[in-house]
């Protein structure tokens, strides 16, 4: 009788520690086995959000990156100028340069899992000191989708000739 007593009190004892390692593993198990999402639907999202990137910069307006990049994002400008969330904010943000035009294309998305890859080809038609200028910019953004939807956690930005200077 003392035996059963004693394991007893040793299982409560030791059973709410189980139970979260239990609920850790399930939760774990239920994400490998769900069924994954639509590709084609996350495809469509990321192609929006590129999109939706590329208006914001055209605007100067910080507010959708807020959203969307993560908070320990890291880039690389197209002139080679390594930025965290706050820094490449500040470059969309910029008064140095008016954006006339900016627009994203050649868009291609390679899922894998929660991780995704988008390229695409940045063309801005801008005044920068009083000048017209045309540039375009290859860029690659990494996404990864958590809880919280797909973000942006680290971006390159390579300009193509002519290389003019510019904020992004």
């Amino acid at each position: 009788m003392y035996k059963v007593a004693a394991m007893l009190m040793f299982w409560l004892a030791v059973s709410p520690a189980w139970s979260q390692q239990n609920d850790y593993l399930a939760e774990c198990y239920k994400r490998c086995a769900e069924p994954p999402t639509d590709p084609e639907t996350e495809r469509q999202e990321i192609l929006n959000l590129e999109r939706e990137a590329a208006h914001a910069i055209q605007l100067s307006d910080g507010t959708f990156f807020r959203r969307v990049y993560a908070d320990d994002f890291t880039g690389t400008l197209s002139h080679g100028e390594s930025v965290n969330k706050t820094g490449f904010i500040n470059a969309v943000q910029s008064t140095t340069v008016h954006y006339e035009a900016f627009n994203a294309s050649d868009i291609r998305i390679h899922i894998f899992r929660d991780t995704a890859v988008a390229t695409c080809l940045w063309s801005a038609r801008a005044v920068v000191k009083g000048q017209d200028v045309n540039s375009q910019m290859r860029v690659m953004h990494i996404y990864v989708n958590g809880g919280s939807g797909w973000k942006v956690v680290a971006a390159q930005t390579s300009p193509l000739p002519p290389y003019i200077q510019q904020s992004l």
